[in-house]
């Protein structure tokens, strides 16, 4: 976020940054979804819905579990939240007691160590990397689980990385989590890019797991401020009593926007932007090799690349400093995602147009030669 801050200010100051620093999607919300809002605002939905989330939507989204992945999820496991970040602090809420333990991937989102220590839990940060496709495993998570653990939490495809786990690992560690009492917690909201194969959720692998999931990334929606969450049937009730504590309910607008998300017009805008991403990743990957960055895995999924720089500098905040600076290239410093190598990390967001990809490119090879 410094790094960012400091980019806005260079540009309030007239230079011209390139951005490969933010993760959010930068195509606007699909104008369907902000037809819809518009709608209801001009209809006057502007009333709380239950905690749980406007029945028309959880059973919409029950749909999209059932057309997209093929599984019945019944709406009454579905929880309506303030974007992701809500179902998360949800699930750590009602899974995390104090002093309780929860494995998670270092590198990783840094906000999942951040609301398990909310709930005055222990984050446990497990050192990943290519030999894992920087990724917990069922192993990893076997050597790492004691009698204080109670939950593990896995992003698939993760943030910084873009990185899926396989099926067979989802399965193996939520068989193992229910053997030891506990709970593994899977963030899919990235699910919808991912440029090769198939993916397939948690939830047709266990009933017992906690999945979130989110309209911000695939959807476009950030700015709505809307997600979800699919619990096991006997926490909905825990959860329902959490989210009317918590933050009541999620956006009245909000949600009647995101009916439209899953009509057929809505995900044609959505799966060439997709295509779009994957162009991006297609091009960015190989120029950054070529530069000398070091990405042992091409991501599968998201809009990351997480990228060892080590031949190029030993410090990767003070390189990114530095591009910014000197190149106006803004990325993202290996510290913000963990403990684990951060110095000989950094991390590239492919959300900006390829030309200006390019631009961000030769502006790199430019800052590299002249050093």
């Amino acid at each position: 976020m410094e790094i960012l801050a400091r980019a806005r200010e260079l540009e309030r100051a007239g230079r011209s940054v390139v951005h490969m620093e933010i993760g959010e999607p930068d195509f606007p919300t699909p104008k369907p979804i902000c037809e819809a809002g518009i709608a209801a605002l001009e209809k006057g939905e502007l009333y709380y819905t239950p905690a749980q989330g406007l029945p028309a939507l959880r059973e919409a989204i029950a749909r999209y579990y059932r057309t997209r992945y093929g599984i019945d999820v019944p709406a009454s496991r579905i929880i309506v939240t303030t974007g992701s970040s809500g179902a998360l602090l949800l699930a750590v809420s009602a899974l995390v007691d104090p002093g309780d333990r929860v494995p998670l991937a270092d590198p990783g989102y840094p906000c999942n160590r951040h609301f398990v220590r909310l709930a005055e839990g222990e984050p446990v940060s497990i050192p990943v990397g290519p030999d894992s496709n920087y990724q917990l495993t069922a192993e990893l998570l076997e050597r790492c689980w004691d009698n204080r653990t109670v939950a593990a939490l896995v992003a698939s495809p993760s943030n910084p990385t873009g990185t899926i786990v396989p099926a067979q690992q989802i399965k193996a560690m939520a068989e193992l989590a229910r053997a030891r009492g506990g709970t593994l917690i899977v963030d899919e909201i990235y699910h919808g890019l991912v440029y090769e194969g198939d993916i397939t959720t948690a939830l047709a692998l266990s009933d017992e797991v906690f999945v979130i999931n989110s309209f911000s990334k695939y959807f476009n929606m950030t700015g709505w401020r809307l997600g979800w969450m699919v619990v096991p049937e006997a926490c909905v009730a825990e959860i329902d009593k959490l989210a009317q504590n918590v933050f009541l309910a999620a956006p009245t607008p909000a949600q009647y926007a995101a009916l439209a998300a899953f009509e057929p017009r809505t995900l044609e805008i959505l799966e060439a932007r997709r295509a779009e991403f994957k162009a991006r990743r297609d091009y960015l990957v190989p120029a950054l090799r070529a530069l000398g960055f070091d990405i042992p895995q091409s991501p599968q999924g998201a809009f990351y690349i997480y990228a060892e720089c080590s031949r190029l500098t030993r410090d990767s905040f003070g390189f990114a400093r530095d591009l910014l600076e000197e190149a106006g290239v803004a990325i993202t410093p290996g510290v913000d995602f963990g403990a684990h190598a951060p110095e000989r990390h950094v991390r590239f967001a492919y959300t900006n147009a390829l030309a200006r990809l390019q631009e961000g490119v030769r502006r790199i090879d430019a800052f590299l030669r002249a050093r």
